[in-house]
């Protein structure tokens, strides 16, 4: 590692549901070192699956938060071992997995402050949780604490339009709200409420450092227009929950120096800077270097399309968030839950399981498809709430089957129009400079691309984003020391590797979707109204 010595760099932290990862990234922008602990192979002793606990019921899932800071103390460790060079660090910043809350004890502020640099951090912070277990993002246990939340706020779409997303779940003001009404002793006790994201910068930080704008967004709490806490929602979850979030900030703010802790234990300089960390999906538009107008779809087990907006519209679907680069603009997320597991399953049902023969389907059907559409959702939908195939013919009929090539076809159109109907419900506008930045498994395909792109109407570039995380994480400290707001993000990050274009629109391809698109949607509405009846 002494090859490292005297490159000077910013650290970019993840911490994920499975493990903690770490990169730095030098003045060129290349990374030059990365490592991670992994929660279930190296830290046995906490008995996670997954990274997390499942509890009886199947809703409640949490995580030990002492795990994450011995996790933090292994990497460190683990750096220090192997000769690696805190004293060129100038800042760091990180991401958490969203939604997750951390619950510190009265006390614990003094604590992180008077660290002694002779232990580990999580030998000095064993007392400073009032819960042990922290709730994250995959539980499902707090139905009454959203109908309550939304009944006070005037509705779903109100709250929506309010903080970004109507009440889910996960987000954090529910998981509070629970918190309070099950064990009010614990919540009397708690001096301050972190975000994972917010919770790990306050470890670097040596005190409780501020939740940002982007990562704020998640907790059915803040108000995306004005980025101030809503009076109404803080009062419908929780009392006094002002006073135990603290104000929020932008996200390229920097929120102080490194710990003296940090200085003496592992030799970070003293004025290395701490910029607020986000939530793991800002931080990966940030990785992604998305910029206005720009989309990014996920090609994974479910997709998720990461929009930038200017002028958002909620609704009940999907999520807006502040943006974690550009204080005054935002971004979206949706999650479609039939997305590559339904590609493989038409692959084997109709191409011999080969993706070289679902290829030549789209090679030899022709744009639009002849006008058949198809609707498959194999499992229930998130977006919209729709289970089970549909086909449609060029009449709008419903049949029972399309010829095995024209169905991969209707399968690929389909899935990329619902995201382009859906995306623009939200707001979004694909504009003369829009590009599509595609990621995940189906991402190799290039004729899956190519349908993308004809369906958008704009190109499709790929890009490694093994670490959009954490590397988005390293570009926003080097935001953050170059002033933040001031600076666009696009100027600081324009010495990384540029995507690769790998499709660009068919001549003629918008004037052929434009009609589909229609149909689709109104289709889709015919589909809805069948299975859930009229909408009231």
């Amino acid at each position: 590692m002494a090859e490292h010595a005297g490159r000077r760099c910013c650290l970019g932290w993840d911490f994920s549901t499975q493990q903690v990862k770490v990169v730095a990234v030098d003045a060129e922008l290349n990374v030059f070192y990365e490592d991670s602990v992994h929660f279930d192979r190296d830290l046995l002793e906490f008995g996670t699956q997954g990274g997390v606990h499942v509890h009886e019921d199947g809703l409640t899932v949490t995580s030990p938060v002492l795990m994450w800071v011995q996790a933090l103390d292994i990497i460190l460790e683990k750096m220090k071992a192997s000769g690696f060079d805190f004293s060129q660090v100038l800042a760091l910043s990180g991401a958490g997995q969203q939604h997750g809350s951390v619950y510190w004890k009265a006390g614990a502020s003094q604590v992180l402050t008077s660290l002694s640099p002779d232990l580990l951090l999580h030998e000095q912070l064993q007392a400073c949780f009032s819960i042990s277990d922290c709730p994250v993002w995959m539980d499902s246990s707090t139905t009454a604490q959203c109908r309550q939340l939304e009944a006070t706020v005037g509705g779903a779409q109100a709250l929506s339009c309010l903080t970004g997303s109507r009440a889910y779940e996960r987000f954090t003001g529910n998981q509070i709200a629970k918190l309070y009404q099950q064990n009010p002793e614990a919540y009397s006790q708690t001096e301050r409420i972190s975000l994972v994201s917010s919770f790990a910068a306050s470890l670097f930080l040596g005190s409780h450092s501020p939740i940002d704008y982007s990562d704020g967004s998640g907790m059915n709490l803040l108000r995306i227009q004005d980025k101030a806490w809503s009076q109404a929602c803080l009062g419908a979850c929780a009392p006094h929950l002002e006073e135990k979030l603290g104000l929020p900030v932008p996200s390229c703010s920097v929120v102080g120096a490194i710990s003296s802790y940090f200085v003496q234990r592992y030799g970070f300089p003293p004025g290395c800077k701490v910029v607020a960390f986000t939530g793991d999906n800002p931080a990966s538009l940030a990785g992604m270097r998305l910029e206005e107008g720009d989309i990014a779809v996920s090609l994974g087990t479910s997709d998720t399309l990461f929009l930038w907006l200017q002028e958002p519209t909620p609704t009940l679907e999907g999520h807006i968030f502040c943006n974690p680069v550009d204080p005054q603009h935002y971004m979206a997320l949706l999650c479609f839950k039939n997305g590559s597991l339904m590609r493989e399953k038409i692959r084997d049902e109709l191409a011999s399981s080969s993706w070289s023969e679902f290829s030549k389907a789209l090679q030899s059907t022709e744009m639009g498809n002849s006008g058949n559409l198809g609707f498959y959702f194999d499992v229930m939908e998130i977006t919209p709430e729709i289970i089970g195939r549909h086909r449609f013919s060029a009449e709008n009929h419903e049949v029972s089957a399309f010829p095995w090539d024209v169905e991969i076809r209707a399968l690929i159109e389909g899935q990329f129009m619902a995201k382009k109907i859906h995306a623009e419900g939200l707001g979004y506008r694909v504009m003369p400079k829009t590009k599509i930045l595609a990621t995940g498994g189906a991402s190799h395909n290039r004729d899956i691309l190519q349908v993308l792109a004809d369906v958008f109407g704009t190109p499709v570039y790929v890009i490694d984003t093994a670490n959009s995380a954490c590397v988005g994480s390293a570009y926003r400290a080097f935001h953050g020391l170059a002033a933040g707001t001031d600076v666009p993000f696009s100027e600081v990050v324009k010495l990384a590797p540029n995507p690769r274009l790998a499709a660009a629109p068919t001549p003629g391809a918008s004037q052929v979707y434009e009609a589909l698109l229609q149909r689709y949607a109104m289709l889709e509405q015919r589909i809805l109204t069948q299975t859930r009846g009229p909408p009231e």
